[in-house]
């Protein structure tokens, strides 16, 4: 089913716009983001075709199901409370059943980890975003011959290194295992018989040579599997994020050159903030009422380290503000879930 087909059939039952023109945020580029609830017939909530969600190709229409949006915002979802709050100019429709559930049925002290908690995994991501600015990873990938090292004397010189040195070519070398010693390995040389020390550049190990009997060492090499394992990972994941990630906010980030990803900031800090008015005022107030501070830090017109020190203060005032809330530690489960029960039946018997 298409949110066309849901809306045709006349199953929806709230329509608002989210996302920053909710939040009062919007710019002259910012897209409009839509989203709902809706419900289904008897037949097909009893039935084999209960789809929970909705959305469009790009993500930015989605709409929830009656019975997941209730489930949501019992567990105190933050993007579903605050689509129940939505400021009135932002509501595009509500069927009048939808006044049944408010904000105060749900509202508590789960907030300070699904509204709070959240933001301490975004600041996570922005650490990973600022690291993956400031540490680009070159295109081309490093292969085992980079992690492998001769020994010298009481410390280490790089084999290719050793090799150019030496007039050798890893093709002709041959390596023999050493008993009892993880990556270190007798190295040979001989024009023909051996296998290389790698059997091609794509290889994620060295190869072992048989070795003739009698045939002397000319070093002894070390394979650093740990530190290559490592690379390849963080070869994988940079690489994954080139290429998913959103180029245009991207290139924004980079004008500003503070080196992490400001909207993300943003939202980190506007979450954090909306945290600690739940638990001091008890309400959810989804339009901000601090706008330049918050397109100030969109901007990157804030240092990173003063906004990881804003959040940390942020954190401590919720930390002590939901110890003293009078917000009850759940949304009453028994009683909403009456609420729901009630709303389908009057759903239901309209049809």
């Amino acid at each position: 089913m298409t949110i066309a087909e849901m809306k045709a059939k006349g199953w929806l039952l709230f329509e608002g716009i989210s996302g920053s023109k909710a939040y009062g945020l919007d710019t002259a580029t910012s897209d409009t983001d839509l989203k709902g609830v809706y419900y289904v017939p008897r037949e097909q909530f009893y039935g084999l075709d209960y789809e929970q969600q909705l959305s469009n190709e790009t993500n930015d229409e989605v709409y929830y199901e009656l019975g997941r949006f209730v489930e949501l915002l019992l567990k105190n979802n933050p993007n579903i409370l605050e689509l129940l709050a939505t400021p009135d100019d932002c509501v595009l429709y509500r069927h009048p059943i939808m006044e049944q559930l408010h904000i105060g049925l749900f509202l508590s002290r789960l907030c300070k980890d699904t509204f709070a908690g959240y933001a301490i995994t975004q600041i996570k991501k922005a650490r990973g975003y600022k690291k993956k600015i400031v540490n680009p990873v070159e295109p081309e990938r490093k292969t085992v011959l980079d992690f492998c090292f001769i020994l010298k004397g009481a410390g280490t010189v790089p084999l290719r290194e050793w090799l150019l040195a030496q007039g050798y070519t890893q093709e002709r070398c041959g390596l023999s295992s050493i008993t009892h010693a993880k990556g270190l390995y007798a190295l040979f040389y001989a024009e023909t018989g051996y296998r290389g020390v790698v059997s091609s550049d794509t290889a994620n190990d060295v190869v072992l040579s048989s070795i003739p009997k009698g045939a002397v060492e000319k070093a002894y090499l070390y394979f650093n599997v740990e530190s290559y394992s490592a690379y390849c990972k963080e070869y994988r994941e940079y690489w994954d994020w080139v290429e998913l990630r959103n180029e245009h906010r991207y290139q924004n980030n980079m004008e500003h050159g503070k080196g992490y990803d400001a909207k993300n900031m943003m939202h980190t800090i506007r979450l954090l903030q909306v945290a600690l008015e739940i638990a001091t005022t008890g309400r959810l107030q989804v339009r901000r009422n601090n706008r330049e501070e918050l397109l100030a830090i969109k901007a990157g017109n804030r240092e990173y380290e003063a906004l990881l020190q804003m959040a940390n203060g942020l954190m401590e005032q919720i930390t002590a503000a939901y110890d003293n809330s009078k917000l009850p530690a759940a949304p009453d489960k028994e009683k909403v879930t009456a609420i729901l029960v009630n709303m389908r039946d009057a759903l239901y018997q309209q049809v």
